[in-house]
């Protein structure tokens, strides 16, 4: 066997154990060091709402009367609600847009859903406080800022707008643009208030609050009009997230319940039994119907089918996918998927076979032919896939996510792992020199017909 193949089957080997230990019931998970890196993973299966049950809420936005709804709007609107529902300590939620007015929130695992529902319903109040005099901000940020001592300046609605700009070291800041009104308030407070110490003695702070969280904390540098600029340590993404809770930190529009469904853990335990019976069952009868039609190359098509579950499954972990009925649906979809192009390497094998050519040459011929249509059918495949994902939404998404991840393993495993552990049955004398294993009835001829030549046995490496 030349070095290529057994190169080849040294990798199929390791990604076996690897994929056998990340598959592993209660895996304890990933955590690896390498230098200063490091790699912690959580080595479960991620179930979406329909499985482990939850709440799913369709959001409508409600314009007032003359308010016009722009995709901004909308945009702010989902991720002020995905801030949220991440406060509520969801695992894997979704929050994701639907067409150009509704908002489409996933909560699986959600154990109160009227508490949820009013959460990231409310419109919040954004405003701007004086946190009083200090040496260090007197409530740190993440932190509630209530109490008589705290007065509040303006709320965030005479923010004109606000943008992430670059402080002279290159550093994320955000700038601001107040209303009129809002300019006087600020103008006053902040000529008042300006603090010029060096020796870390007491400064007044203002505080930007969402409803009565701190989010943002920082003394006065200097008079503010109608244009101020907030600095900090924070990271773009951090500056970011500000600015849309200075732009919209009450919802940009009133959101009513379009559609309210709580999915039972119940139901969700019972679809999980019975999609795992529907793969098991189907993999089984693949399994068999390749064994009896196919017989040695079955068998081997079999132990690749396995390897192939023992791969897209990990590779669910590992991503995470998030799997839902129909993510589960696409991939016992790709068990099928798998052995077709297998189905399509035996058949032109077998027509080798009965040509007269050798079981090697055979083999060969039979991979080199059959590359062409597998190649081409599963481009299409994954060409729908996408198609799927990009204009899909929730489930359509999960269902072509798995789908495309079964193509793509079982391309590797029918050209890759098929085609080696063929090649190490072809050089064992007992079963190379038996057509019969190989679903062919008879022995090939050997004669050519008049006029032509014989194919040649390939030389074995």
């Amino acid at each position: 066997m030349n070095r290529r193949y057994l190169i080849t089957l040294a990798i199929i080997v390791v990604l076996v154990a690897l994929s056998g230990y990340v598959n592993l019931p209660n895996n304890p998970g990933l955590d690896l060091g390498i230098g200063d890196a490091r790699i912690v993973r959580d080595l479960r299966y991620h179930l979406g709402l329909d499985l482990q049950g939850g709440l799913h809420v369709v959001l409508r936005a409600t314009p007032g009367e003359g308010q016009e709804i722009t995709a901004d709007h909308m945009e702010a609107t989902r991720d002020i609600i995905a801030e949220r529902v991440n406060a509520l300590g969801v695992s894997e939620p979704i929050v994701q847009l639907e067409g150009t007015d509704r908002i489409i929130v996933e909560l699986p695992g959600v154990e109160n859903p009227d508490e949820a529902i009013a959460l990231f319903r409310e419109t919040g109040e954004l405003a701007f406080v004086n946190l009083g005099l200090s040496s260090v901000p007197p409530v740190p940020v993440g932190g509630l800022v209530e109490g008589e001592q705290y007065k509040q300046l303006f709320t965030g609605a005479m923010v004109r707008s606000a943008e992430v700009g670059f402080d002279e070291r290159s550093l994320p800041q955000i700038n601001f643009e107040l209303q009129d009104e809002g300019a006087i308030i600020f103008e006053e407070f902040t000529s008042q208030n300006i603090c010029l110490r060096s020796d870390g003695s007491p400064c007044t702070w203002l505080g930007i609050t969402l409803d009565d969280i701190l989010i943002s904390a920082a003394t006065i540098q200097g008079t503010i009009s109608n244009r101020g600029r907030i600095t900090g340590t924070f990271t773009l993404e951090e500056a970011r997230d500000i600015v849309i809770k200075l732009k919209y930190g009450a919802l940009p529009v009133p959101l009513e319940i379009a559609q309210n469904r709580t999915v039972g853990p119940t139901l969700g335990q019972d679809s999980v039994d019975r999609s795992l019976r529907a793969g098991i069952i189907g993999l089984a009868l693949v399994a068999v119907f390749m064994l009896i039609y196919y017989r040695l190359p079955g068998v081997v098509a079999d132990v690749a089918l396995l390897i192939y579950a023992l791969l897209v499954l990990g590779i669910f972990k590992m991503w995470p996918v998030v799997l839902t009925l129909a993510g589960i649906a696409g991939f016992i979809l790709s068990v099928g998927m798998a052995v077709d192009a297998n189905i399509l390497i035996f058949e032109r094998l077998k027509e080798e076979l009965r040509r007269g050519r050798s079981l090697r040459s055979a083999l060969d011929v039979g991979f080199d032919r059959a590359w062409t249509s597998i190649r081409d059918s599963n481009i299409s495949t994954l060409i729908t896939c996408a198609v799927l994902f990009y204009f899909g939404t929730g489930i359509v998404r999960g269902f072509a996510i798995t789908l495309a991840i079964g193509v793509i393993i079982s391309m590797f495993t029918a050209i890759t792992v098929t085609r080696t552990f063929l090649y190490l049955v072809v050089r064992m004398p007992q079963l190379r020199d038996r057509p019969w294993l190989y679903g062919v009835a008879e022995k090939p001829e050997q004669t050519a017909p008049t006029g032509q030549t014989p194919p040649q046995p390939a030389t074995e490496s």
